[in-house]
C-alpha cells in the first residue's frame, strides 16, 4: 500500500480467504454547493482539485484489489483523516437530515468548513477522535411494531462516510454479483430485474422467501471485526470502526451500551453489514451451488433481504436446512414465520390445479407482490408484479393525514408537494403489469386533494371539474416508466 507522503512501505499481508467476485467500479455522485464565506470561485477550484486528487487514490486502491484477492490492505488510513477525503464524504450527505445528540446540523457545520475539516483530520491522525452515541428513535414497520432507527452525530457520519468512500474501493472488487443492496451504481429496480429473468430464464420452480430476524440489531461485533480484517490490515481502520459499534445509544436522555448490533440509520452500516453477509451467506451460497446443487438455483440479496429460487423442491429443502445451520454459527436466525418455501414457477399454476390446491402462493420483495402468471397474448407464462397492498394503503393514509396539516396552504404548495409524491410513487412502482396500482393511487390522492379543499371553506366550494384542472395540471399521469426487465438486462448485460 501507498503510506501519507505517496511512497510504498511494503507491508503485504496475504488474507486469510482469498474469494472469487465480479468486478464493479466504485463510483460515488457528489453534489452541493459551499456556503457562502470566502471567495466561492477558490472554494470550488479547491474541492474539484481535491475530489480529482482522492478519485485518483482510491483508483490505485482499487486496483491493487482487483489484481490481488489476497491482498491485505496495511495503510488506509491516511484516505480517510485526509482534508480532501472529509470534503467530499461531508458533500455526500444529506442537507436535512436529523441531528445527533449534539444538535448540529449540516448548515452549521459548513459555516467553519475548512476549519472544521482540518480540526477533525488532526484528531483523526493523532487518535484524538472519538465517536459519540447515536440518537434513537422509533418509526413504524407495515406489521404494526416499531424499528430502532439510530442518528449519529454530523461529524460521525462525515468520518463514517469518508471510510465508505475508502472501503468501497476495495469491497466493490470483492462483492458477488447478486448483492445489490446500497452498493454504488445498483437500484432496487437492478435487483428486481435480475430476480424476475432469473425466474423466466431459468429452470426455477420453488422459492425461499428469507426473512433474518432482527439482523441490524444481533449483528456479531466479533465475527464481523474477524470478517473485516480479511482484507483490512490497518488497526487505525479497525479501531475506527470498532469506535462505532461501541459508541452505545441515546434514547430519552439515557446512555444504553450496546455488545451487538449496528444501528439503521449509521453511513457505515449498509457496507458493514454487506460485508458480514458476504461472509456469511453469499460466498457459502455461491459454493453451494456449484459444488452441491444438480438443477438451477438463482439468488439475489438487497441488504437483509434475499430470494433463492431452485429447480427441485429436494434441494430447496435441503439448502434451508443447511442455510439454517450456517446462520446459527454466526448468530443469526431465520424468521419462522416469514421464512417460506413456496411453488413458484412455470408449471406451478397447472400443478395446483390439478392438486385442488388453488391459486399459488405469492411473495413480497422489496414492495412488490410477485404472482405466477400468464400473458394475454400467448397464455406464456410471466410474473406479474403489483405494489404490496398494505403499502399503497398506508401511503395513501400518510398522504390524507398531510394533507389535513397542509389544508389552508395556497394551492399551488399542495401541488407541488403532491406532484413530488405521485411522481415519486410513479418512478418507483411504475413497472409492467402494475399500471392499476399506480392509476389508483393518483385517482385516490385527486379524491383527497378534492375533500381537502372543500373543507377548506363553506362559502366556496369547489366543483369536480375545477379540481380536475388543478390534478391535470400538478398531478403527473401514472405510467409505465420502467421497461420490461429482459429489456434492460439485455442492455446491461
Amino acid at each position: 500500500m501507498m503510506n501519507g507522503q505517496g511512497k510504498s512501505d511494503g507491508r503485504v499481508v496475504p488474507a486469510k480467504s482469498p474469494n472469487n467476485a465480479g468486478q464493479q467500479t466504485a463510483t460515488e455522485g457528489m453534489e452541493g454547493s459551499l456556503p457562502a464565506k470566502g471567495n466561492p470561485q477558490q472554494q470550488n477550484i479547491r474541492r474539484i482539485q481535491g475530489r480529482e486528487r482522492m478519485h485518483s487514490e482510491l483508483e490505485r486502491v482499487r486496483q491493487r484489489a482487483l489484481k490481488d484477492k489476497k491482498l491485505k490492505f496495511t495503510s488506509l488510513m491516511h484516505h480517510i483523516d485526509s482534508v480532501d477525503t472529509l470534503r467530499e464524504a461531508y458533500y455526500s450527505l444529506k442537507r436535512d437530515a436529523s441531528a445527533g445528540v449534539d444538535g448540529q446540523t449540516w448548515k452549521q457545520y459548513g459555516e467553519r468548513l475548512e476549519e472544521n475539516l482540518r480540526d477533525l483530520s488532526e484528531r483523526l491522525k493523532r487518535g484524538a477522535y472519538r465517536a459519540k452515541p447515536v440518537r434513537r428513535t422509533w418509526i413504524p414497520k407495515a406489521d404494526g411494531k416499531q424499528r430502532p432507527l439510530g442518528v449519529p452525530v454530523l461529524e460521525d457520519k462525515i468520518v463514517q462516510s469518508a471510510a465508505v468512500l475508502v472501503l468501497n474501493a476495495i469491497y466493490e472488487t470483492e462483492f458477488l454479483g447478486f448483492s445489490y443492496g446500497y452498493r454504488p451504481g445498483r437500484s432496487q429496480h437492478h435487483c428486481l430485474d435480475a430476480l424476475y429473468t432469473g425466474m423466466l430464464t431459468r429452470k426455477v420452480n420453488w422459492i425461499i422467501d428469507a426473512d433474518i430476524r432482527g439482523f441490524f440489531d444481533t449483528l456479531d461485533h466479533g465475527w464481523l471485526v474477524k470478517f473485516i480484517e480479511h482484507r483490512i490490515g490497518d488497526p487505525r481502520v479497525v479501531r475506527l470502526i470498532q469506535k462505532w459499534l461501541s459508541a452505545g445509544v441515546m434514547e430519552q436522555g439515557r446512555w444504553q451500551a450496546v455488545e451487538e448490533g449496528t444501528p439503521q440509520g449509521g453511513v457505515v452500516s449498509p457496507l458493514l453489514s454487506n460485508v458480514f453477509l458476504h461472509y456469511v451467506l453469499d460466498l457459502w451460497i455461491h459454493h453451494w451451488r456449484t459444488t452441491q446443487a444438480q438443477g438451477d438455483v438463482i439468488v439475489v440479496r438487497w441488504a437483509d433481504d434475499f430470494v433463492i429460487g431452485f429447480q427441485t423442491k429436494t434441494e430447496a429443502e435441503r439448502c434451508l436446512a443447511e442455510l439454517k445451520k450456517r446462520f446459527g454459527k454466526f448468530g443469526l436466525t431465520l424468521h419462522p414465520e416469514k421464512t417460506r418455501l413456496l411453488e413458484f414457477g412455470p408449471y406451478t399454476i397447472e400443478n395446483r390445479q390439478r392438486r385442488g390446491q388453488g391459486r399459488p402462493e405469492t411473495f413480497d420483495f422489496l414492495g412488490f407482490t410477485h404472482i405466477c402468471g400468464k400473458k394475454r397474448s400467448n397464455g406464456m407464462y410471466t410474473v406479474i408484479r403489483k405494489t404490496v397492498r398494505q403499502r399503497l394503503s398506508r401511503k395513501l393514509q400518510e398522504v390524507k393525514a398531510e394533507l389535513r396539516k397542509r389544508m389552508h396552504a395556497p394551492v399551488p404548495e399542495q401541488g407541488k408537494w403532491l406532484r413530488s409524491v405521485v411522481g415519486g410513487f410513479t418512478r418507483y412502482y411504475g413497472v409492467p403489469t402494475n399500471g392499476p396500482a399506480i392509476q389508483r393511487f393518483r385517482f385516490q390522492i385527486g379524491r383527497y386533494w378534492h375533500f381537502t379543499l372543500r373543507r377548506r371553506s363553506e362559502r366556496r366550494r369547489r366543483t369536480w371539474q375545477r379540481v380536475y384542472r388543478l390534478i391535470d395540471h400538478w398531478l403527473p399521469p401514472a405510467e409505465i416508466c420502467h421497461p420490461y426487465p429482459l429489456k434492460r438486462m439485455g442492455v446491461i448485460t
